[in-house]
């Protein structure tokens, strides 16, 4: 299948399962129409088709292509596999609203903004590869987490005010929903931990001149998540005090990693 064909057909696969999950949210899970698994299907094709646009321009014969633009629709895909995935077991799906969406406008990007900025070389090994990879997916589980803690506050903030009408009805209970976030954050946190281990033992200075912002702000984000999984377990954090420290976690996570890549490649051109 032509690269740009799949591309394309991926963007209309997420955002019809967008549109179908919007739906079915807004009429009540037990309304008429397209069914979980239904819609769940449709993310799949979507995943496939996104797979096939974006491996041939990751893995480029000299190394991993993972341009600012590359490894954010990688991302996006990795999250939205991560959410696909769970939302068959767990009740999740509803983070698919946004999380296709934003999977669609990576592909556009792909698409009109084609990078060549190769990472990792012949010489590098496959050591250097499986930092990467895992970094990636404690960025898309604990990405995940944050949309989650969103949909909490959405969700705690209607309860509180005696709302509770509307699409609110349509979600898991408030436990089960911060149950679930903290699933997320302690498996992006494993993750997180096992990527800055691997970050250590494969790279030659991990706090080498173009690393360290990159470094310290990954140590940063990991101290905020130890502090809230510590804070849940010794004292039940929950509530707003766990969505502001899950918000906050990501935010140093994001500035470490495109953070930096945005402004080393898209502004100083490196």
């Amino acid at each position: 299948m032509n690269t740009t064909i799949s591309g394309l057909l991926a963007i209309l696969l997420y955002l019809l399962a967008s549109v179908l999950l919007f739906a079915r949210l807004s009429r009540g899970t037990t309304g008429p129409g397209t069914s979980r698994s239904a819609i769940l299907l449709v993310g799949v094709a979507a995943l496939l088709a996104h797979g096939v646009l974006l491996f041939p321009s990751i893995m480029a014969p000299g190394g991993l292509n993972l341009g600012f633009i590359n490894a954010a629709s990688l991302v996006a895909l990795i999250t939205a596999a991560v959410l696909v995935v769970a939302s068959f077991q767990e009740p999740v799906e509803n983070l698919g609203i946004p999380v296709f969406p934003i999977a669609a406008i990576s592909i556009v990007l792909v698409l009109m903004y084609p990078t060549d900025h190769l990472i990792t070389g012949a010489s590098t090994g496959w050591q250097l590869d499986a930092h990467i990879l895992i970094s990636l997916f404690a960025y898309s589980i604990l990405g995940l987490a944050v949309l989650q803690a969103l949909l909490l506050a959405i969700q705690e903030y209607h309860l509180h005010n005696r709302q509770p009408g509307g699409f609110i009805r349509s979600l898991p209970p408030l436990q089960t929903m911060e149950s679930l976030m903290f699933q997320m954050i302690g498996v992006g946190f494993a993750l997180l931990t096992l990527a800055l281990v691997t970050g250590i033992l494969f790279l030659e200075d991990i706090f080498a001149q173009h690393l360290v912002h990159k470094t310290v702000l990954s140590i940063v984000a990991w101290c905020v998540f130890a502090l809230l999984l510590w804070g849940r377990w010794r004292f039940g954090w929950r509530g707003r005090v766990a969505i502001r420290w899950t918000v906050g976690g990501f935010i140093f996570l994001m500035l470490a990693y495109f953070g930096s890549k945005l402004v080393l490649e898209l502004i100083l051109n490196r």
